[in-house]
């Protein structure tokens, strides 16, 4: 029988509903005449580009004159097109989460405290914002030529002088929908949207005389936001980590000024468990038509990623010396000159992520993907071979990287130890993946497991079997 690969990542409150593992691998759907439904690519890898004396970098960002910036420590930096690091200026936080944005003359900085800074795109003279009307801000955006702030710790948000980084003491509001505190204001297609701690209301700019932006009747969201940076604008649309009255975890997006869940059962079941969601950030890359929302928690050590194009889930882990799997490396992600710039957030490094690099700067990439409940109505079935749907052969010349299968005979809970078999010697497209002899089982879940440094794809399995009679 074939065994189809039909969903992303779902763990299951109980494993007795489903116990799928999807770990660094992301789904595309297949015409429908072919002979799977979905095939399972593996995820991007990285390729070290430069290291920084200083360790963690805290933002990247590609200015509208395409030039790269970063803050790493508490140094503002240029990476030039040599990958040389140029430091510009120092802020004077160590830990908050850095943003940066530019109006096409100047470029502001906040990093979630009352002060801000700024430097010049042509002169790159950098200087910290001196002004009684600036009060810093969680995040900043831009629109119509006005940069957007919120004031941290209340309601208020504010905007600069039109097209200048300066102040005037009256240009500021209050989200007074809701009585939440404001989280951040973020903009897309020249609205602001406004996100509460419960609520999200929606100004756009009417050009009002006392203050240009209005809010807009009607539009106001009864989901608030359970972390600042885990916020982000992608394709029209904003997506972030929410939170409300009656409660928290669910992942949404806008659609206009509405709001659409992403997030499944088995995602917010396993957000629920974490013991801080408050530090999750994201951002959004975009590869071969997928827009990937990936959204890491630093105190749980989790990534997990969104693939919009196939509305579907996956894990994205980092493997240590040990054995065991980490939240991915990336803290920071700016796109510049065709490439998808990462930063580490521990070892200074900045790597671009890569389709056509199968490890982690070296380090080899565990790749997991575990199959549905099988159950014959309950009886026992004794299952001869399984056999990987797999494209094989692409090794380095002299190798044959390990596939690795387990199962669980206890619906989820307890795993067998592993067998082995090869993708094959380079060439060899025609290898099959096959284990056999397999004990029996009333309802198993298969698992298999790679490392391999070179292109492989999995769609599904072959399954033979005997039902008993019992």
């Amino acid at each position: 029988m074939k065994l189809p690969l039909l969903s992303g990542a779902y763990q299951a409150r109980s494993v007795i509903a489903s116990a799928q593992r999807c770990v660094n691998l992301y789904a595309e759907k297949n015409p429908q005449d072919e002979e799977f439904p979905m095939t399972f690519y593996p995820s991007p890898g990285m390729k070290k580009l430069v290291t920084s004396p200083s360790k963690i970098w805290r933002c990247l960002y590609t200015s509208t004159d395409n030039r790269l910036f970063g803050c790493v420590n508490r140094q503002v930096v240029e990476i030039l097109a040599d990958w040389t690091i140029k430091e510009i200026g120092q802020i004077e936080s160590d830990d908050s989460r850095v943003y940066m944005l530019d109006n096409g003359t100047d470029c502001v900085v906040v990093d979630g405290t009352s002060t801000g800074y700024t430097f010049n795109l042509a002169s790159l003279e950098a200087k910290k914002i001196v002004s009684d009307a600036f009060y810093g801000s969680d995040r900043i955006d831009l629109v119509d030529g006005f940069f957007i702030f919120n004031r941290p710790g209340t309601q208020q948000w504010y905007i600069s002088n039109l097209n200048e980084v300066t102040f005037d003491p009256l240009d500021f509001a209050s989200k007074a929908g809701s009585p939440d505190k404001l989280v951040a204001a973020i903009a897309t297609r020249r609205n602001v949207f406004l996100f509460g701690e419960q609520t999200v209301e929606v100004w756009t700019n009417t050009g009002g005389q006392a203050f240009t932006f209005s809010r807009l009747p009607g539009a106001f969201l009864q989901f608030g936001c359970a972390s600042a940076d885990s916020i982000i604008q992608a394709d029209g649309s904003i997506y972030w980590l929410s939170k409300s009255p009656q409660g928290e975890c669910m992942v949404l997006r806008t659609v206009n000024y509405d709001r659409e869940r992403i997030s499944t059962f088995a995602i917010e079941n396993e957000f629920q468990t974490y013991s801080r969601i408050d530090d999750a950030f994201g951002y959004v890359h975009q590869m071969s038509g997928h827009y990937w929302y990936v959204l890491t928690f630093p105190t749980a050590n989790k990534t997990w990623v969104y693939d919009s194009a196939a509305s579907e889930w996956h894990e994205r882990t980092y493997l240590l010396e040990d054995g065991t799997e980490s939240r991915h490396r990336a803290n920071c992600y700016a796109y510049w000159n065709g490439q998808h710039v990462i930063g580490d957030y521990q070892n200074g490094n900045l790597y671009e992520l890569s389709l056509e690099v199968f490890n982690d700067d070296g380090n080899e990439i565990r790749r997991v993907r575990s199959f549905p409940h099988l159950a014959a109505d309950g009886y026992r079935v004794a299952y001869r071979e399984f056999k990987a749907a797999m494209q094989v052969g692409d090794g380095a010349y002299g190798a044959e990287p390990e596939i690795r299968l387990r199962w669980s005979d206890t619906k989820g809970a307890s795993w067998s130890t592993h067998l082995q078999s090869t993708l094959g010697a380079r060439g060899d497209y025609l290898k099959d993946c096959r284990f056999q002899r397999l004990g029996m089982g009333r309802n198993r879940v298969f698992e298999l497991s790679w490392s391999a440094d070179c292109m492989t794809a999995l769609s599904g399995a072959y399954l033979t079997f005997d039902r008993a009679s019992s």
